[in-house]
């Protein structure tokens, strides 16, 4: 090898120069001989070969790498990256090469959050060489999206974050969208569930049907809906979250959903019992359960405040001598019940207050001024229709 090698760095010609080393090259592969390669790596990185052909050999070496066996390529490709790093701006083109080969072995291995340790290790910001905004884009959703395979939200945030400074200047509508899709999932990963929803119910409604090369099915479509209605019934109780249970309940595609019946009860405003809630349960992804400080689950503490927030719909005050029903209703000691009801209270998500000198929860009705302008509305149309009722029994003539 070592003569080989010195006998293809006298040649003058660069051409035959070239066709020598790539000889070499061919022979190195074929043999699958771990030590041969890293010294014709270390020798393409050494002064003795001029930069122009050490870049076009590395980059032959790059893509031939799919003809060794998956563990040889990692090591070598591991060896390329730690060799070339004190020289990595002269390299960069080859580096990308070499990490985006890794991170799709890796990736094929179901390793996501090595593949994107590997492409986030591109430098997207190189001064060296032109990088388009599409480009930028794509790597920090792929990256992303690989973070997100792993519920790794912390890492996936940083990435989208810096696709959204990209993203309202791209008319690339397939990067746009899994741009969408990564940020729900982010979203509904940090337990952000209202603002998760309202991006799943976005992406539900999607009209196109092929966008670039991608074909959006119904599946997905569906998949969305419901990881829209999911994220609902599991965030904060209060106005807010009626109002997005309301536009998905009269949304005619959520009648087709599995768990359109707790959307209904959750809409409705009825106490959810324990089989209706170990249902529901099963269609629940882990982070979605996961224990809490306070020592109850995700599902438990917006099952407990939305059965608190229904109770309050039932009574109009609770004397606290009696909270000891309201704990059995809701499936908690009695002075975490009160303790809940507070803290709804306090941050606005139900009205009332607590009297505690009197030992008495007073509920307030939380009908809204629109409502009322309704029911006035629908008592004034009533009236009007009595009035024309008695006319027309008296034999007079109703104009119509």
């Amino acid at each position: 090898m070592e003569s080989a090698l010195a006998n293809a760095s006298a040649i003058v010609d660069q051409r035959q120069k070239i066709e020598q080393y790539k000889h070499i090259l061919s022979t190195v592969l074929s043999s699958n001989d771990i030590l041969q390669a890293k010294k014709f790596i270390d020798h393409m990185l050494s002064d003795d070969v001029p930069l122009v052909v050490s870049r076009q050999l590395l980059q032959t070496f790059t893509q031939e790498l799919g003809r060794l066996e998956a563990e040889l390529k990692k090591e070598i490709t591991h060896y390329i990256l730690d060799q070339i790093q004190p020289r990595v701006v002269s390299f960069e083109e080859q580096v990308l090469i070499i990490r985006e080969k890794l991170a799709e072995l890796y990736e094929s291995e179901q390793q996501w959050s090595k593949a994107a340790q590997m492409l986030s290790g591109i430098d997207l910001d190189s001064g060296m060489r032109i990088i388009d905004d599409t480009f930028r884009l794509s790597k920090c959703v792929q990256i992303a999206r690989l973070y997100l395979e792993d519920d790794d939200a912390v890492n996936a945030e940083a990435f989208i974050n810096k696709a959204s400074f990209l993203v309202s200047n791209s008319q690339h509508e397939v990067l746009i969208l899994q741009y969408k899709v990564c940020y729900a999932r982010i979203l509904d990963l940090k337990r952000k569930f209202l603002e998760a929803a309202l991006r799943y119910y976005d992406i539900s409604q999607i009209e196109k049907r092929q966008i670039g090369d991608e074909t959006i099915d119904e599946d997905a479509l569906e998949q969305a809906l419901s990881a829209a209605v999911t994220c609902t019934i599991l965030a904060a109780a209060g106005p807010q979250r009626s109002r997005v249970l309301a536009t998905l309940y009269k949304d005619e595609r959520c009648s087709k959903l599995k768990i359109y019946p707790i959307l209904q009860k959750v809409y409705l405003e009825r106490i959810l019992r324990k089989p209706e809630i170990d249902a529901f349960s099963e269609e629940l992804k882990p982070h979605q359960k996961a224990l809490l400080p306070d020592n109850y689950t995700v599902l438990d503490r917006a099952i407990i405040e939305h059965n608190l927030l229904s109770a309050s719909k039932l009574y109009t005050n609770i004397r606290l001598e009696i909270f000891d029903e309201l704990g059995t209703l809701l499936g908690i000691p009695p002075h975490k019940a009160e303790k809940i009801a507070s803290r709804m209270i306090c941050e606005d998500r139900m009205r009332g207050s607590i009297d505690q000198v009197e030992a008495v929860i007073h509920f307030e009705d939380d009908t809204e001024e629109l409502q009322q302008w309704d029911q006035q509305i629908v008592g004034v149309c009533q009236a009007l229709n009595d009035i024309l009722d008695s006319m027309a029994k008296k034999g007079m003539e109703v104009p119509i």
